[in-house]
């Protein structure tokens, strides 16, 4: 999680100074309190970096090797990621299963990058 976290803070720092100060101005002038500020106002503005956060999040953490085989481990079905299937295919010289994951996650890289660019926001449609 700690080697993923600048990857999901970085869009919701973006989201949040997307904001502005007049909706929270706004909420202050009716007296709202932060937290209800925070779920109803700046949540729901934000959505798209909670989003683009989670996705790259995700799929930093799927495509890691060094720290998830050093602290995680390499059990499979129980902590392997799809980096470390690879890794244990090549091991074993089963070239063909290597390359059909390898470009399994090839093909999920270029979906989470289609994802993230259709739901930019201010994107022309």
């Amino acid at each position: 999680m700690i080697y993923s976290l600048p990857f999901v803070v970085q869009p919701l720092q973006q989201a949040f100074a997307a904001i502005g100060e007049q909706p929270l101005e706004a909420t202050a002038t009716l007296h709202a309190d932060p937290w209800d500020t925070f779920f109803t106002v700046i949540v729901p503005l934000s959505w798209p970096g909670f989003l683009t956060a989670g996705i790259l999040g995700f799929a930093h953490t799927v495509g890691e090797f060094g720290v998830v085989l050093m602290i995680g481990g390499n059990i499979p079905g129980e902590t392997q990621v799809l980096s470390l299937a690879i890794y244990d295919r090549v091991e074993a010289l089963e070239y063909d299963a290597a390359h059909r994951l390898a470009a399994g996650m090839l093909v999920f890289s270029f979906v989470l990058l289609l994802l993230l660019n259709l739901l930019k926001p201010g994107r022309r449609r």
